[in-house]
């Protein structure tokens, strides 16, 4: 089977996958899973800007991430250009707002000096330190270093809105080969991961998304029915090469 951090990943190799039974596939909102039934999301993720409390409040940052290139925000903010996440949000952007305005915010964002990090913890680390006042990262790094560092950790979560590419929701997800041998075993492994047990432990230890109907997120997550994520097909974020190579082309990724 193959499973992945994002649908970027699963769309990518979506020709390699068989269809997978309706049984596993009518349980998974529509739009966390492929019109033809070749994967489904495990666990949602939302895109958001974190931002450290003492330097900013809500009502400083912007209602999209296409304000991120302005001068104000020079110096001060962070992404992880290697992540499949952050890559899978750009390929949103691409097809949300096209090639020449995705190209465009990447080179904006290098103008003004966006600092680079491995991954999305250290993102959050970055913020809450003071090095950078923002940063583009999946929703549920806070969580976990608030559950480490109590509420007065200074760092906190703001969902972009109206649709913006910014509040994408991503998904993990999983698609059986259809050269697999082992069929059934695969299966009854994504019925599993897809099982009220295992999605309320999504829910309510690593603090994402459910992906089925029934299952009661965490007290601290903003309800996934609040969050303004733009209505943009998941399979449509299979261009992962495409991305690559503009990520390549602005000198964002080597």
């Amino acid at each position: 089977m193959f499973y992945a951090q994002d649908p970027g990943g699963l769309g990518a190799v979506a020709h390699l996958l068989g269809e997978l039974p309706e049984s596993i596939t009518s349980g998974v909102d529509p739009r966390f899973r492929s019109a033809e039934g070749k994967w489904v999301g495990i666990s949602g993720r939302a895109r958001v800007v974190v931002y450290n409390t003492k330097k900013l409040g809500e009502a400083d940052l912007p209602a999209s991430v296409m304000e991120f290139t302005e001068p104000r925000w020079k110096g001060r903010m962070g992404w992880a250009p290697t992540n499949g996440s952050f890559q899978a949000f750009v390929t949103a952007l691409r097809v949300m707002k096209g090639e020449e305005a995705a190209r465009r915010w990447l080179e904006g964002m290098v103008r003004n000096g966006v600092k680079a990090y491995a991954n999305n913890t250290a993102i959050v680390q970055a913020v809450a330190s003071g090095e950078v006042d923002a940063g583009l990262v999946n929703h549920y790094y806070l969580f976990r270093l608030l559950e480490e560092n109590g509420e007065s950790y200074p760092a906190r979560n703001y969902y972009l809105k109206s649709g913006d590419p910014g509040s994408v929701i991503l998904v993990s997800g999983a698609g059986i080969l259809s050269t697999s041998k082992n069929v059934e075993a695969a299966q009854k492994f994504i019925e599993f991961m897809l099982s009220d047990v295992s999605q309320q432990y999504f829910a309510s230890r690593t603090y994402e998304y459910p992906v089925v109907q029934g299952i009661k997120t965490h007290r601290l997550l903003l309800p996934l029915a609040q969050v303004q994520s733009p209505n943009v097909e998941l399979a449509s974020l299979a261009d992962l090469e495409g991305t690559l190579k503009l990520l390549r082309e602005v000198g964002v990724v080597p």
